[in-house]
């Protein structure tokens, strides 16, 4: 067999999982690919196939075998290989006949611990052809299936049931047994466009075969196909598709031979608020809604199939009778929630519970309005209007809208409440409390909203706490990382400066569940934000601060101030961000972290410096300069110009430098020596106004 071939394994299934899809693809990828390098495999390139009936993977330029092996084996000590005549003990043999060699055919080696029987050999690399059925299987093992399916009468589990299973190296099949299924030269095309066996002659001819029988395999290309069908459908119309990017996903990995139809349904629907409109065709029937160029929905839809119909019209026609009595549903929802208001409803949330232990959803809304009457109040809006939306925000979770497009909670609020004459402010803000919903998600934009999230997420953080149920390793049944998150996202990106752990605690006394000690669950829940916006900041998340910018000993240098406001917190790594990137950045951190352990170990705590008791010049260059410097120092700390507080201290480099090459902190005289360790210590407290600069090990950026 040559050097290398091509290589190719498909598993051809049952419809996979629409929305799972993309990921066991990725998955199936990169489990292949650490199984050849762990094998010592090399090729040139990967790629990844997945359609509705198969998952793929495809390599070119294979090694088709291992390159040459080199084994080394340590045996026995030769204290115990070998008896007092020299003889072999039954250590020695047994280690012999395991290497597949005489006694006295091994090697010794000599050690600082002792001498020892070795065997070293160079043996030729396995096959390919015999190495890839385990990778393969070890790959498929390894898939991200939450609830593998059996079928049959066997014991094979997989995703979906397994039809076909593909080998090929080159030209030729790889003998194996995958998910019960020998693997075999015979692929197959549509589903009913192509649906015989078809037969591959060699591996490099899959995506062609393939395309040929109305299957295009690769992912992305059939995302693109499907994206400019729409695109091109709705300009028929003389509308733009909607094309959200979850949605073509799903699309895609519905279809292996895209078609798409342009659909109608009744303009009387279009009195329906737009988002149950979208809600209805995109959720329920995975179409694409239509708008027009000036932003109004259209009463169209672009359906996408998985056939090439010999009587397209029929086949809109039957999506235009499905979505139809959709609609219809939604139009009698609609009529019928108008009928009484969200605050008629309020007295039905009593029978909701939130959670065992924290009370019902009125009990709940009482509680998040008082904390957000509060919080209003901190930031100088409405306190009023922050009450009202919190008292109103869960309502709707009452309407028989939100009942059938869960995902609409607080925007049919936010209808809802308009509808009931509430102010405007109300009625924005009972939709803006689930915001942001999502990594990227947009903020909350009214200060009643901001007002009502904050108080939301304070309210379920310190609520859930309470009782104990905190978040472990990767369960997060409540969603607290999330919230946590999104309240951070909030106080940073919008500025708003409220004070984190008084915040934290009047949502901790708001709570039925008393803690044994409130200030201890206060200060946890603060640490545990605090570890979210580690990863907000060093992943590059937070506004001004791209990735790469902050460095773990950088966010714990500001972490270890204790500020209890997040604007604050981030101004101050703005402020050591820019510090690190001037010139004497490095040697002020080194001198800062030289300074930490003079005063750790130090017994004194003279506050006082008395110039009288200095014995040298450069003790007397650094007081000055250390005194000139505070004066602007103080003066931007006022302002929270952290990054000018820095850089006025950013001056002192050559004094302290001079300082530390000159003087000997630690005399013999007990008043010299506290004298300097509070001259010290004085130095120290500039740099620790802002950021514990004596935490940072790395190099400016």
């Amino acid at each position: 067999m040559a050097q290398t071939a091509d290589f190719l394994v498909e598993i051809g299934t049952e419809e996979l999982p629409p929305k799972a899809l993309r990921s066991l693809e990725h998955s199936f990828a990169e489990q292949i690919r650490a199984g050849l390098d762990g094998a010592g495999l090399g090729f040139s390139t990967l790629r990844s196939f997945a359609t509705p009936r198969r998952l793929a993977v495809s390599i070119e330029a294979l090694n088709c075998a291992q390159s040459q092996q080199s084994v080394e084996k340590r045996g026995p000590p030769l204290a115990v290989a070998f008896d007092a005549e020299g003889k072999p003990t039954r250590a020695a043999q047994a280690f012999a006949e395991g290497c597949g060699v005489s006694v006295e055919s091994l090697g010794r080696t000599e050690t600082p611990k002792g001498a020892w029987l070795h065997y070293r050999a160079e043996v030729p690399g396995q096959p390919a052809q015999d190495l890839l059925p385990g990778i393969v299987s070890d790959a498929l093992a390894a898939l991200p299936i939450p609830r593998r399916m059996r079928w049959g009468d066997g014991d094979t589990e997989f995703v979906r049931p397994v039809h076909w299973v593909v080998m090929l190296l080159g030209s030729e099949i790889v003998p194996c047994r995958i998910l019960g299924l020998l693997a075999s030269r015979h692929t197959r095309g549509h589903r009913f466009h192509a649906p015989g066996p078809i037969e591959l002659q060699r591996a490099g001819d899959y995506v062609d075969v393939l395309a040929a029988n109305r299957v295009i395999a690769d992912f992305s290309e059939r995302r693109e196909r499907v994206r400019q069908l729409a695109a091109a459908a709705a300009g028929y119309v003389g509308g733009q598709a909607m094309i959200e990017a979850d949605l073509l996903d799903e699309v895609t990995a519905l279809v292996e031979w895209p078609v798409t139809l342009t659909g109608r349904f009744g303009e009387a629907f279009l009195r329906l608020p737009e988002e149950v409109l979208i809600a209805t065709l995109q959720g329920h029937q995975r179409y694409f809604p239509v708008r027009s160029g000036d932003g109004k929905l259209l009463p169209n839809f672009i359906a996408t199939a998985n056939i090439e119909s010999r009587d397209p019209a029929q086949i809109q026609q039957g999506n235009e009778r499905v979505i139809l009595p959709r609609l219809s549903d939604a139009a009698f929802f609609w009529d019928q929630d108008r009928q009484a208001s969200l605050e008629s409803r309020l007295e039905r949330l009593d029978s909701v519970v939130f959670q065992k232990g924290l009370g019902s959803l009125r009990e709940r809304s009482v509680r998040v309005a008082r904390l957000a009457q509060s919080v209003a109040g901190k930031l100088g809006s409405a306190a009023a209007h922050a009450e009202r939306a919190a008292l109103l925000a869960k309502a709707d979770l009452l309407t028989q809208m939100v009942g059938e497009f869960p995902e609409l909670q607080g925007r049919m609020g936010y209808h809802y409440a308009k509808l009931d004459g509430e102010p405007v402010e109300v009625a924005v803000a009972i939709e803006e409390q689930y915001l942001p919903r999502h990594a990227g998600d947009r903020l909350p934009a009214s200060p009643t909203g901001r007002a009502l999230s904050i108080a939301d997420r304070a309210d379920t953080l310190a609520g859930v706490f309470a009782l104990g149920k905190r978040p472990s390793g990767a369960k997060d049944p409540f969603g607290l990382r999330r919230n946590a998150l999104g309240l951070l996202r909030i106080l940073v990106e919008d500025r708003v400066d409220l004070d984190l752990p008084e915040l934290l605690g009047e949502a901790v006394a708001l709570q039925p569940v008393r803690a044994k000690d409130p200030a201890a669950l206060v200060g946890e829940l603060f640490e545990f934000i605090m570890d979210r916006s580690r990863a907000y900041y060093l992943e590059g998340l937070a506004p001004d601060l791209p990735a790469g910018a902050i460095s773990s000993d950088m966010f714990e240098a500001v972490r270890s101030r204790k500020t209890g406001s997040l604007v604050d917190f981030h101004a101050r790594l703005l402020g050591v961000c820019a510090f690190m990137r001037l010139p004497e950045a490095t040697s002020l951190a080194v001198a800062n972290k030289r300074i930490a352990n003079i005063l750790r170990s130090a017994n004194t705590d003279t506050a006082t410096v008395d110039s009288a008791l200095f014995g040298f010049s450069e003790e007397e260059a650094l007081y000055r300069a250390v005194e000139k410097a505070a004066v602007v120092h103080s003066q931007h700390l006022q302002g929270r110009d952290y990054e000018q507080a820095l850089c006025a201290l950013a001056g002192l480099r050559s004094p302290v430098d001079d300082y530390f090459a000159a003087v000997m902190v630690m005399a013999e005289e007990a008043t010299v020596r506290n004298n300097r360790l509070a001259q010290l210590r004085r130095l120290q407290q500039l740099f620790l106004d802002v950021a514990d600069l004596s935490c940072l090990t790395g190099s400016p950026n």
